[in-house]
């Protein structure tokens, strides 16, 4: 069992531009996909009534299937051990020695 002092610790909050950049990447694709699957059955709708159905599909797609995923991504980037870097035992992942 692994305690939590074992543990690798959390990654810190994102920065500002961390966070434009993954909010960036997760709504972009998510809008150019929806217009594409949707443009033929809105595009007769008013502007704002186009703009609440794209919404109302967005941002659950963006806050519980893509930001999550985006975040885990940032912190096994941050936690990536450098090439040459020695790990102390402390600090290696179970199951792998010295």
């Amino acid at each position: 069992m692994t305690t939590r002092s074992s543990r690798a610790t959390a990654a810190a909050p994102p920065t500002k531009h961390q966070s434009a950049v993954m909010i960036w990447l997760a709504v972009f694709p998510t809008l150019t996909v929806l217009n594409l699957v949707l443009g033929d059955w809105i595009q007769p709708l008013s502007p704002v009534v186009r703009t609440f159905v794209l919404v109302t599909i967005a941002v659950p797609i963006v806050s519980y299937g893509l930001m999550p995923r985006l975040q885990q991504a940032r912190a096994r980037l941050l936690h990536r051990t450098r090439p040459g870097t020695i790990m102390t035992a402390q600090a290696q992942p179970e199951g792998i020695t010295p």
